[in-house]
């Protein structure tokens, strides 16, 4: 059984990376999702007039990888407390954000939100956004898997 996961937390290079290589994450896609623009371009995007995040879609095997530890990562690689922007990156294309799949996804990503508001982890408040998972736009194919086909294992912020 396969299920499907997406996440944006800043410039999508370094986010697909990090969930590339976790075992269970059968395959990563870099692309657009969240906004009103059919089938928009990177260019479109970074414009930040499309409404669209830059995300990571996730095929996984929960046999292998619990959504709770896909939620986990997330919140490690990067900053949820940063609206609309990652490190350099700046825009609401680079929001924080959760698209949910399932009712459970949205519950858990809740849940996550609320444990770490409560445990003190984060001095600011954390500002990911929980939204119904709508149209996938899968990024142009230069984007995807970039820092592998660079040998790289981050994006160095």
């Amino acid at each position: 059984m396969k299920e499907k996961a997406t996440f944006g937390g800043g410039c999508f290079w370094g986010v697909e990376e990090s969930f590339r290589t976790i075992p269970g994450v059968l395959d990563t896609q870099v692309g657009f999702m969240g906004g009103k623009t059919e089938n928009p371009s990177y260019k479109e995007v970074c414009t930040d007039k499309t409404g669209h995040a830059e995300v990571v879609h996730l095929i996984f095997d929960p046999d292998k990888i619990s959504y709770q530890a896909l939620l986990e990562t997330f919140f490690k690689i990067h900053n949820p407390t940063q609206l609309n922007r990652q490190g350099p990156d700046v825009g609401t294309q680079y929001r924080s954000v959760i698209f949910y799949h399932t009712e459970e996804q949205k519950s858990q990503a809740e849940s996550m939100i609320k444990s770490l508001e409560n445990s003190g982890k984060y001095i600011k408040k954390i500002v990911t956004v929980i939204e119904p998972a709508s149209s996938f736009y899968p990024a142009e194919e230069y984007h995807q898997k970039y820092l592998f086909k660079r040998g790289l294992g981050s994006c160095g912020i």
